[in-house]
């Protein structure tokens, strides 16, 4: 198939060019690099299987010749104001991702009749009062706080995706997509795993906000791209949950990859969140992805970070 990705150069979305080109598809990427990293992408340079097209999704998308599949993954993505890269500091940018971006991807599905993915997010739950969080929970979202340019141009996203899938009949799905790390991460990324890991190897303090005890499910990239493909390549068009359900606090986090590390340094603790209503707990009830995709992650976090920290201790030496 000839597949369409925005986000291209992004973490997720230079896994999914790799996975799809590796089985046999055309990929063509699209990013503007606002926060994709052209890197990223670099051993894709001259691959007969990958074109590269330089452009901002919220502007009209053309796209020469058929497309058979649209993954719309483009976006900001860290909550973390103190990240360049994080939606707070490109909350525009980030709206019209989710927004304008959406409705134009969408436009090039229905030209083409091709399968559509929406990369939504575990964020559309807000700060949940349901646990763990299943495709049928509402949320509970604040609409104007410092988290809803994201919150909620993923909530309008999948909004629009499915009024396409019902008013226009386009072959639609949606990814609501957890925690996830691994390699491609910035260093200034602002998530969670790629701040404790360079912390831990330059041997400095581990910065927790709040009391560490909020908690999230780390899934690793394989297993997250592994859940896509299948949503892809199937005709499921409701929301499907894709994370590894094991739960830790965030505290137990900083403690694990110390002492993977061997970082003897303790941890500091700010005040507040790293942004207005932050979730105390977020795990995803994965039963649908289990039953529709014969999908469950398998790659533990013990695992998935002693293939993560190699790519970070190869970033810092080249500081």
């Amino acid at each position: 198939m000839r597949i369409l990705i925005t986000g291209a150069a992004g973490f997720l979305g230079s896994h999914l060019c790799d996975r799809l080109i590796s089985i046999g598809h055309q990929v063509i990427g699209m990013d503007n690099f606002i926060t994709g990293n052209k890197q990223n992408l670099a051993h894709l340079s001259g691959n007969p299987g990958f074109k590269f097209i330089r452009h901002d999704v919220a502007d009209f998308i053309f796209v020469p010749g058929k497309v058979d599949v649209v993954l719309h993954f483009a976006s900001p993505a860290s909550p973390n104001p103190n990240s360049p890269f994080g939606f707070p500091n490109l909350p525009i940018q980030t709206m019209k991702a989710g927004a304008l971006g959406t409705h134009n991807t969408l436009g090039v599905a229905r030209s083409n009749n091709a399968r559509y993915i929406l990369a939504s997010t575990s964020e559309i739950y807000g700060d949940p009062l349901e646990h763990p969080q299943t495709e049928q929970y509402w949320g509970h979202v604040d609409p104007i706080g410092e988290r809803s340019v994201y919150d909620e141009a993923k909530r309008f996203a999948e909004a629009l995706t499915m009024a396409y899938h019902r008013y226009h009949k386009i072959n639609t799905g949606i990814v609501r997509i957890f925690n996830t790390y691994g390699q491609r991460m910035r260093l200034d990324d602002g998530r969670v795993i790629p701040n404790f890991i360079q912390q831990g190897l330059r041997k400095e303090s581990l910065t927790i906000y709040g009391d560490g005890e909020q908690t999230r499910s780390f899934c690793y990239v394989d297993d997250l791209v592994n859940g896509i493909v299948e949503l892809m390549l199937s005709d499921v068009h409701l929301p499907v949950n894709l994370g590894n359900p094991n739960e830790i606090t965030i505290l137990e986090l900083a403690k694990v990859i110390n002492k993977k590390l061997n970082n003897n340094s303790n941890f500091t603790f700010l005040k507040g969140r790293v942004a207005g209503n932050d979730p105390v707990r977020r795990k995803p009830d994965t039963s649908r992805a289990k039953k529709l995709l014969n999908w469950e992650a398998k790659i533990s976090l013990d695992e998935g970070l002693n293939k993560t920290i190699p790519y970070f201790q190869e970033k810092i030496k080249l500081l």
